[in-house]
Protein backbone atom coordinates (compact mmCIF):
# COMPACT_ATOMS: atom_id res chain seq x y z
CA UNK A 1 0.00 0.00 0.00
CA UNK A 2 1.30 3.44 -0.94
CA UNK A 3 -0.23 6.67 0.29
CA UNK A 4 1.09 10.23 0.19
CA UNK A 5 -0.36 13.33 1.89
CA UNK A 6 0.88 16.92 2.02
CA UNK A 7 -0.05 19.20 4.90
CA UNK A 8 0.94 22.78 5.70
CA UNK A 9 3.77 21.88 8.09
CA UNK A 10 4.63 18.29 7.13
CA UNK A 11 4.24 15.51 4.60
CA UNK A 12 3.20 11.91 5.19
CA UNK A 13 4.11 8.91 3.05
CA UNK A 14 2.96 5.38 3.84
CA UNK A 15 4.73 2.57 2.02
CA UNK A 16 5.64 -1.01 2.92
CA UNK A 17 3.96 -0.71 6.34
CA UNK A 18 6.10 2.33 7.27
CA UNK A 19 4.66 5.82 7.75
CA UNK A 20 7.31 8.47 7.07
CA UNK A 21 6.36 11.87 8.49
CA UNK A 22 8.60 14.73 7.35
CA UNK A 23 8.56 18.20 8.94
CA UNK A 24 8.58 20.49 5.93
CA UNK A 25 9.21 24.13 6.85
CA UNK A 26 12.99 24.26 6.26
CA UNK A 27 13.06 28.03 5.72
CA UNK A 28 11.72 28.44 9.27
CA UNK A 29 13.97 25.68 10.67
CA UNK A 30 10.83 23.53 11.01
CA UNK A 31 9.66 25.49 14.03
CA UNK A 32 6.39 24.40 15.59
CA UNK A 33 3.84 26.96 14.46
CA UNK A 34 0.06 26.93 14.79
CA UNK A 35 -0.32 24.62 11.81
CA UNK A 36 2.05 22.11 13.40
CA UNK A 37 0.09 21.96 16.64
CA UNK A 38 -3.14 21.46 14.70
CA UNK A 39 -1.80 18.85 12.30
CA UNK A 40 0.64 16.77 14.33
CA UNK A 41 -1.70 15.08 16.85
CA UNK A 42 -4.30 14.43 14.16
CA UNK A 43 -1.75 12.82 11.85
CA UNK A 44 -0.25 10.66 14.61
CA UNK A 45 -3.73 9.51 15.63
CA UNK A 46 -4.72 8.70 12.04
CA UNK A 47 -1.49 6.83 11.37
CA UNK A 48 -1.76 4.89 14.64
CA UNK A 49 -5.29 3.82 13.71
CA UNK A 50 -4.22 2.78 10.19
CA UNK A 51 -3.99 -1.02 10.12
CA UNK A 52 -1.38 -0.93 7.34
CA UNK A 53 1.18 1.01 9.42
CA UNK A 54 3.61 -0.90 11.63
CA UNK A 55 6.32 1.73 12.19
CA UNK A 56 6.44 5.55 12.21
CA UNK A 57 9.58 7.42 11.13
CA UNK A 58 9.78 11.17 11.78
CA UNK A 59 12.42 13.28 10.04
CA UNK A 60 12.66 16.79 8.64
CA UNK A 61 14.01 18.90 5.81
CA UNK A 62 16.74 21.53 5.70
CA UNK A 63 19.71 22.32 7.90
CA UNK A 64 18.01 21.74 11.25
CA UNK A 65 15.65 19.06 12.48
CA UNK A 66 13.51 21.51 14.46
CA UNK A 67 14.21 24.77 16.27
CA UNK A 68 11.35 24.31 18.71
CA UNK A 69 8.30 26.48 19.26
CA UNK A 70 7.63 29.18 16.69
CA UNK A 71 7.87 32.47 18.61
CA UNK A 72 4.68 33.63 16.90
CA UNK A 73 2.80 31.12 19.06
CA UNK A 74 3.94 33.03 22.16
CA UNK A 75 2.96 36.42 20.74
CA UNK A 76 -0.49 35.59 19.38
CA UNK A 77 -3.35 37.64 20.73
CA UNK A 78 -4.49 36.73 24.24
CA UNK A 79 -8.23 36.07 24.27
CA UNK A 80 -8.31 35.56 28.03
CA UNK A 81 -7.41 39.12 29.04
CA UNK A 82 -10.88 39.78 30.47
CA UNK A 83 -11.05 36.57 32.49
CA UNK A 84 -10.86 36.49 36.27
CA UNK A 85 -7.31 35.57 37.33
CA UNK A 86 -8.09 32.05 38.55
CA UNK A 87 -10.00 31.22 35.37
CA UNK A 88 -7.24 32.70 33.25
CA UNK A 89 -4.66 30.46 34.91
CA UNK A 90 -6.93 27.41 34.58
CA UNK A 91 -7.19 28.15 30.86
CA UNK A 92 -3.39 28.28 30.58
CA UNK A 93 -3.13 24.94 32.37
CA UNK A 94 -5.53 23.43 29.84
CA UNK A 95 -3.47 24.85 26.99
CA UNK A 96 -0.28 23.28 28.34
CA UNK A 97 -2.05 19.92 28.78
CA UNK A 98 -3.31 20.11 25.20
CA UNK A 99 0.21 20.74 23.89
CA UNK A 100 1.58 17.92 26.05
CA UNK A 101 -1.01 15.58 24.54
CA UNK A 102 0.48 16.21 21.09
CA UNK A 103 3.68 14.41 22.12
CA UNK A 104 1.98 11.95 24.45
CA UNK A 105 0.40 10.63 21.25
CA UNK A 106 3.80 9.25 20.22
CA UNK A 107 3.91 7.03 23.30
CA UNK A 108 0.29 6.00 22.86
CA UNK A 109 0.74 5.08 19.18
CA UNK A 110 0.32 1.35 18.57
CA UNK A 111 3.62 1.11 16.72
CA UNK A 112 7.24 2.17 17.38
CA UNK A 113 8.21 5.76 16.57
CA UNK A 114 11.74 6.38 15.24
CA UNK A 115 13.26 9.87 15.10
CA UNK A 116 15.89 10.81 12.48
CA UNK A 117 17.56 14.05 13.59
CA UNK A 118 19.93 16.33 11.69
CA UNK A 119 21.34 19.68 12.82
CA UNK A 120 19.63 21.42 15.70
CA UNK A 121 17.07 19.74 17.93
CA UNK A 122 16.06 22.62 20.14
CA UNK A 123 13.49 23.38 22.84
CA UNK A 124 10.15 21.81 21.98
CA UNK A 125 11.88 19.45 19.59
CA UNK A 126 13.61 17.81 22.57
CA UNK A 127 10.17 17.38 24.16
CA UNK A 128 9.06 15.62 20.98
CA UNK A 129 12.00 13.28 20.45
CA UNK A 130 11.96 12.29 24.14
CA UNK A 131 8.53 10.69 23.57
CA UNK A 132 9.77 8.51 20.69
CA UNK A 133 10.89 4.90 20.99
CA UNK A 134 14.28 5.29 19.27
CA UNK A 135 16.39 8.26 18.21
CA UNK A 136 19.13 8.50 15.55
CA UNK A 137 21.13 11.54 14.47
CA UNK A 138 23.78 12.91 12.13
CA UNK A 139 27.29 13.96 13.14
CA UNK A 140 26.30 17.64 13.00
CA UNK A 141 23.29 17.20 15.28
CA UNK A 142 22.99 18.88 18.66
CA UNK A 143 20.35 18.96 21.38
CA UNK A 144 19.46 21.95 23.55
CA UNK A 145 16.88 22.52 26.28
CA UNK A 146 16.61 26.10 25.09
CA UNK A 147 13.64 27.08 27.25
CA UNK A 148 15.88 28.00 30.19
CA UNK A 149 17.63 30.62 28.08
CA UNK A 150 14.21 32.09 27.26
CA UNK A 151 13.33 32.46 30.93
CA UNK A 152 10.92 29.53 31.21
CA UNK A 153 10.87 25.87 32.23
CA UNK A 154 10.49 23.19 29.57
CA UNK A 155 6.92 21.98 30.00
CA UNK A 156 6.02 19.44 27.29
CA UNK A 157 7.83 16.33 28.48
CA UNK A 158 11.59 16.90 28.35
CA UNK A 159 12.06 17.09 32.12
CA UNK A 160 9.78 14.11 32.72
CA UNK A 161 11.08 11.75 30.01
CA UNK A 162 14.79 12.56 29.62
CA UNK A 163 15.68 11.30 33.14
CA UNK A 164 14.36 7.89 32.02
CA UNK A 165 16.67 7.98 28.97
CA UNK A 166 19.92 9.47 30.30
CA UNK A 167 21.38 10.19 33.75
CA UNK A 168 19.50 12.61 35.97
CA UNK A 169 22.65 14.62 36.65
CA UNK A 170 23.21 15.18 32.94
CA UNK A 171 19.57 16.16 32.42
CA UNK A 172 19.89 18.73 35.19
CA UNK A 173 23.06 20.17 33.68
CA UNK A 174 21.47 20.44 30.25
CA UNK A 175 18.29 21.97 31.68
CA UNK A 176 20.01 24.42 34.03
CA UNK A 177 22.48 25.70 31.42
CA UNK A 178 20.59 25.27 28.15
CA UNK A 179 23.90 24.24 26.57
CA UNK A 180 24.18 22.22 23.39
CA UNK A 181 24.75 18.48 23.64
CA UNK A 182 26.62 17.37 20.49
CA UNK A 183 25.91 14.12 18.67
CA UNK A 184 28.91 12.28 20.10
CA UNK A 185 27.88 13.07 23.66
CA UNK A 186 24.26 12.16 22.91
CA UNK A 187 25.40 8.76 21.68
CA UNK A 188 27.65 8.22 24.70
CA UNK A 189 24.83 9.21 27.07
CA UNK A 190 22.36 6.86 25.39
CA UNK A 191 20.00 9.52 24.03
CA UNK A 192 20.52 8.33 20.45
CA UNK A 193 21.10 4.78 19.23
CA UNK A 194 23.53 5.68 16.47
CA UNK A 195 25.23 8.62 14.74
CA UNK A 196 25.53 8.83 10.94
CA UNK A 197 27.76 10.79 8.59
CA UNK A 198 24.97 12.81 7.00
CA UNK A 199 21.21 12.95 6.63
CA UNK A 200 21.03 10.81 3.50
CA UNK A 201 22.98 7.99 5.13
CA UNK A 202 20.90 8.33 8.30
CA UNK A 203 17.53 8.18 6.53
CA UNK A 204 18.61 5.11 4.58
CA UNK A 205 19.74 3.38 7.78
CA UNK A 206 16.66 4.36 9.81
CA UNK A 207 14.30 3.23 7.06
CA UNK A 208 16.14 -0.11 7.01
CA UNK A 209 15.58 -0.44 10.76
CA UNK A 210 11.92 0.47 10.25
CA UNK A 211 11.56 -2.20 7.56
CA UNK A 212 13.12 -4.79 9.87
CA UNK A 213 10.59 -3.90 12.58
CA UNK A 214 7.72 -3.95 10.08
CA UNK A 215 8.67 -7.51 9.11
CA UNK A 216 7.91 -8.75 12.64
CA UNK A 217 4.52 -9.60 14.08
CA UNK A 218 2.85 -6.22 14.73
CA UNK A 219 1.07 -7.69 17.74
CA UNK A 220 4.37 -8.90 19.23
CA UNK A 221 6.01 -5.51 18.59
CA UNK A 222 3.04 -3.71 20.16
CA UNK A 223 3.39 -5.96 23.20
CA UNK A 224 7.09 -5.05 23.49
CA UNK A 225 6.34 -1.32 23.35
CA UNK A 226 3.48 -1.61 25.83
CA UNK A 227 5.51 -3.64 28.31
CA UNK A 228 8.71 -1.57 28.12
CA UNK A 229 6.83 1.70 28.58
CA UNK A 230 4.79 0.26 31.44
CA UNK A 231 7.90 -1.07 33.18
CA UNK A 232 9.49 2.39 32.98
CA UNK A 233 6.72 3.85 35.15
CA UNK A 234 5.98 0.90 37.48
CA UNK A 235 7.73 -1.57 39.76
CA UNK A 236 9.15 -4.83 38.46
CA UNK A 237 6.45 -6.72 40.38
CA UNK A 238 3.60 -4.67 38.88
CA UNK A 239 5.15 -4.93 35.43
CA UNK A 240 5.47 -8.72 35.61
CA UNK A 241 1.85 -8.96 36.72
CA UNK A 242 0.75 -6.82 33.76
CA UNK A 243 2.90 -8.96 31.47
CA UNK A 244 1.06 -12.09 32.63
CA UNK A 245 -2.33 -10.47 32.04
CA UNK A 246 -1.27 -9.21 28.60
CA UNK A 247 0.13 -12.57 27.56
CA UNK A 248 -2.97 -14.45 28.68
CA UNK A 249 -5.12 -12.21 26.52
CA UNK A 250 -2.97 -11.48 23.46
CA UNK A 251 -0.72 -14.51 22.95
CA UNK A 252 -2.16 -16.88 20.36
CA UNK A 253 0.53 -19.45 19.42
CA UNK A 254 -1.61 -20.92 16.64
CA UNK A 255 -1.37 -17.71 14.60
CA UNK A 256 1.81 -15.61 14.47
CA UNK A 257 4.08 -18.16 16.15
CA UNK A 258 2.80 -20.94 13.91
CA UNK A 259 3.35 -18.72 10.86
CA UNK A 260 6.95 -18.18 11.96
CA UNK A 261 7.61 -21.92 12.22
CA UNK A 262 5.82 -22.64 8.94
CA UNK A 263 7.75 -19.93 7.10
CA UNK A 264 11.03 -21.25 8.46
CA UNK A 265 10.19 -24.79 7.31
CA UNK A 266 9.24 -23.46 3.87
CA UNK A 267 12.37 -21.29 3.72
CA UNK A 268 10.47 -18.02 3.25
CA UNK A 269 9.84 -14.83 5.20
CA UNK A 270 6.80 -15.00 7.52
CA UNK A 271 3.72 -12.95 6.66
CA UNK A 272 1.73 -11.57 9.56
CA UNK A 273 -1.74 -10.06 9.59
CA UNK A 274 -1.99 -6.33 10.24
CA UNK A 275 -3.45 -5.03 13.47
CA UNK A 276 -7.15 -4.29 13.29
CA UNK A 277 -8.06 -0.86 11.97
CA UNK A 278 -9.37 1.48 14.64
CA UNK A 279 -12.48 3.26 13.41
CA UNK A 280 -13.48 5.96 15.88
CA UNK A 281 -16.81 6.44 14.11
CA UNK A 282 -17.88 2.96 15.23
CA UNK A 283 -16.90 3.28 18.88
CA UNK A 284 -20.50 3.51 20.07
Amino acid sequence: MHKSMTHKSMTVKIDNNVAHITLNRPDAFNTMNGDFWQEFPTIIDEVSNDSSVRVIVISSTGKHFCAGMDLAVFTQGNQSENLELGRKHEQLRRTVLKLQACFNALEKARMPVLMAIQGGCIGGAVDMISAADCRYCTEDAFFSIEETKLGMTADLGTLQRLPKLISTGLVKELAYTGRRMPAKEAKSAGLVNNVYQNQEVMITAVMKIAMDIAARSPLAVLGCKEMINYARDHSVSDSLNYMAVWQSGMFQPQTDMMETFTAKAEKREPKFDDLAKVDDSNVL
